[in-house]
């Protein structure tokens, strides 16, 4: 009789357990392949702009998506929104991009929510380069499943 006392009372503890720890599964969070937002990328609007970044803040850049990081970056025509990716991603990077840089972004032009953007590709700092997509826009966090 102790034993099954015991036994039950270790699987609670197990169960309460786990359930305290679990972390629900949450997907790409709108940033992978099949996704709206990853089909704007648009080889054919690639472009290379250089400038200065006037701001680094998170946004979604659609409805639904959780968060990725974006900055302004001005350049000698115009001041434009450079998606680079999402924050679980770019957060994790050992570049580090903030205001004031001088950069290089290559990437798709694009219209998000009625403005002009950029979905980067790739951002020169100085002699550090930070490579977000392929050729022809696949991302570089889609990892296994290009």
């Amino acid at each position: 009789m102790r034993t099954i006392i015991w036994l039950a009372a270790a699987l609670v503890v197990l169960f309460l357990g786990s359930s305290v720890f679990a972390q629900p599964w949450r997907g790409s969070g709108g940033w992978g392949m099949g996704g709206s937002y990853q089909r704007m990328y648009d080889p054919a609007t690639v472009e290379t702009v250089s400038g200065e970044v006037t701001a680094v803040e998170q946004m979604a850049p659609v409805k639904g998506m959780r968060y990725g990081i974006h900055l302004m970056l001005k350049t000698e025509k115009e001041t434009i929104s450079v998606h680079l990716g999402p924050g679980w991603f770019i957060e994790r990077q050992d570049i580090r991009i903030e205001k004031g840089d001088k950069v290089q972004v290559t990437g798709s032009r694009v219209t998000v929510a009625g403005k002009p953007a950029i979905i980067a590709a790739e951002v020169v700092k100085g002699k550090d380069r930070l490579l977000l997509r392929d050729k022809v826009g696949i991302p570089a966090w889609s990892g296994w499943r290009r």
